[in-house]
């Protein structure tokens, strides 16, 4: 199983001070960088195959690395599109998404409980999974996961008026490939970069494959297990203050 995390972006939302200006996977929680937290969840699920979709200050990220000695050491993929969006940085990383075996596609951008990463990984077989919490806060900022009869039926942040579902929830941002989502995946994403929509986000293209029925896939709920995506400076708040305090302890960060 490989881990593909997206941490690309400059993350305009988050108001960052000018010259001061991180990505988004090195904001520290307890001493912690995101992306350590990522790398340190991961291994305790197994998964040592890491690949890092980077672009904004990629250098601070790489010295980063370095400074943990992570081992072995996450496979760095350059998107100098960086600023066009995130649909562009998943056609970067293609050839990672198609050599084989299952993948997590992750937003490197989220805080969150180790079970979810467990509701992620679980199973022995090949499988494409999505992860869905239902105690949201409605309103046009979250991806909302919309389902009928344990099949999702809609993947976006705005909703057709009248859209027939039973269960409705927010995306966490991770997804499970198995080997043949992850090929399609990357076929429908090199077909929105080549025809100029580059700048679309990449939940699109995960939008397009699920409502083209070629693969099936199943929903984990998440819900009550605390989570929080970073995008605003209020988030970063919301974080250390209502989502940290509710998190275990890290497993251990010797690599």
């Amino acid at each position: 199983m490989r881990a593909i995390i997206l941490a690309a972006g400059r993350g305009m939302r988050l108001q960052q001070s000018q010259g001061e200006q991180l990505p988004k996977c090195l904001l520290e929680f307890a001493g912690r960088t995101l992306l350590e937290r990522h790398l340190l969840l991961l291994r305790q699920a197994g998964v040592t195959e890491v690949v890092l979709a980077l672009g904004f200050r990629h250098e601070l990220v790489q010295a980063h690395l370095a400074q943990l000695r992570w081992t072995p050491r996450p496979q760095i993929v350059l998107n100098p599109g960086f600023e066009l969006g995130s649909m562009l940085t998943v056609h970067c990383v293609a050839e990672s998404m198609t050599r084989g075996g299952d993948v997590l596609l992750m937003d490197a951008d989220v805080l969150y409980h180790e079970d979810i990463m467990s509701a992620l990984v679980a199973g022995p077989k090949p499988v494409n999974r999505l992860l869905i919490d239902r105690d949201f806060e409605p309103g046009e900022e979250p991806v909302k996961i919309c389902v009928h009869e344990g099949v999702a039926v809609e993947f976006r942040k705005q909703l057709a008026p009248g859209l027939q579902y039973d269960t409705i929830g927010e995306s966490v941002g991770f997804f499970r490939f198995d080997p043949a989502g992850a090929r399609r995946l990357a076929t429908l994403v090199a077909g929105y970069v080549h025809s100029g929509r580059s700048n679309l986000p990449h939940e699109e293209a995960i939008r397009e494959l699920l409502l083209e029925r070629s693969q099936v896939f199943d929903i984990a709920d998440v819900s009550g297990l605390p989570w929080i995506e970073i995008d605003f400076p209020q988030d970063v708040t919301r974080a250390a203050t209502r989502i940290l305090p509710r998190l275990p302890p890290l497993p251990g960060a010797e690599s």
